[in-house]
């Protein structure tokens, strides 16, 4: 059998464990965006609001950037352990520049006179930021979490490596195996497809918040 027959044959037998480990997969990358995206866009209109700040905390953020994902996952794992919880704190953590850098940026960027209109009719600031600054933002900060779940979808595959399961776990033993193409493509294929289809279904989402504020 060629390369593709043998991919075809290994997902007609293992189609079940693939989609559970695609499943487990993605959640594991959802977590960890969530989890930043709960901490990190306060973060961001914090850091709008105190600009003194943000190139304090965007420094920070960036300096987590810097750090290759295996070597913050083997740190990370002296503290947390072998597994799942890893990969997610090493998302979170990756996530957390793309995230507030937008929430700041989308802040920041806002028409003043609109700010100013909001003050005037006797907003407070609670309803400025509920009714005006977040909804106007929405489409920038949608970019971050973007950007942040695709990445996350990459590093999840690395967490393989630590039993952290998920499609890598596939790729893992496709190199392990003595003519494991098949197999590496097995998992290889589904990781790319999820990437992709997460950056068009968020990609959509964004345009949507940005045509309803024009």
């Amino acid at each position: 059998m060629n390369l593709f027959e043998q991919f075809i044959f290994y997902f007609s037998m293992n189609g079940s464990y693939v989609l559970g480990q695609f499943w487990r997969h993605f959640l594991i990358s959802i977590y960890g965006v969530l989890f930043a995206s709960i901490v990190g866009i306060p973060i961001g209109i914090w850091i709008a609001h105190n600009r003194k700040m943000s190139t304090w905390v965007i420094g920070v953020a960036n300096v987590l950037q810097t750090v290759p994902s295996l070597a913050m996952m083997s740190i990370i794992m002296l503290a947390v352990g072998l597994g799942v919880n890893t990969v997610i704190v090493t998302i979170f953590l990756y996530s957390l520049l793309p995230i507030i850098k937008n929430t700041y940026t989308g802040m920041i960027t806002l028409d003043a006179d609109v700010l100013d209109a909001a003050k005037g009719i006797g907003m407070t600031n609670w309803q400025r930021l509920k009714d005006v600054e977040l909804p106007l933002s929405m489409s920038v900060i949608m970019g971050g979490i973007r950007n942040a779940l695709v990445l996350g979808i990459g590093i999840t595959a690395i967490g393989a490596f630590i039993g952290a399961g998920g499609l890598g776990d596939i790729i893992i033993r496709g190199t392990n195996a003595t003519d494991g193409g098949a197999i590496i493509l097995a998992g290889a294929i589904p990781t790319a497809l999820m990437a992709i289809l997460t950056d068009v279904a968020l990609g959509w989402i964004e345009r949507r918040f940005y045509n309803r504020v024009r």
